[in-house]
């Protein structure tokens, strides 16, 4: 039970130091994220690399901002209006069986969307993709090119 104890502390600890941390510290502050596909003076798209997750995208806001209510309504807004595109591009052309959004931002708090393609057959389905994987393999997916996702967001939102 002790050793229980002190993983589940290790985890609070390491919680509490990323939920402290300054924004000059934060990693999607200083990183884009993942391969930019779009962006405008709010936020970007990026693409994930994950084999198992075709099309993971993330729309990140560009400035720092921890939870969805320190952006202005017309910011959250207009942030929807990019998660929701990411997700109708991503139905498109990936034709997943699923989407999940989410916003955790546990462990780097600042303000980002996980839009990810889901299929039944995927390593965690039904669980989150953060889960107890279901099967050891993903059935094989081809990627979307990402020029064509790219131009896909850009049909939807413009130019950015």
């Amino acid at each position: 039970m002790s050793d229980r104890k002190d993983g589940l502390q290790t985890e609070i600890d390491t919680l509490q130091k990323h939920l402290a941390e300054p924004a000059d510290e934060c990693e999607l502050c200083h990183r884009p994220g993942g391969e930019p596909l779009w962006e405008d003076a709010l936020c970007r798209v990026v693409a994930v690399d994950d084999a198992d997750y075709p099309g993971f995208c993330r729309v990140v806001v560009k400035r720092h901002v921890r939870e969805m209510t320190d952006l202005a309504d017309a910011e959250q807004a207009a942030l929807m209006r990019v998660v929701l595109a990411v997700e109708a591009t991503l139905r498109k052309l990936c034709c997943p069986d699923k989407i999940n959004l989410a916003s955790l931002g546990n462990l780097v708090p600042h303000v980002h969307w996980h839009v990810i393609p889901r299929w039944r057959d995927d390593r965690h389905f039904p669980q989150p993709i953060w889960g107890a994987p279901q099967r050891t393999a993903s059935a094989p997916r081809a990627a979307v090119p990402r020029h064509e996702l790219a131009g896909e967001l850009r049909r939807r939102l413009g130019a950015g």
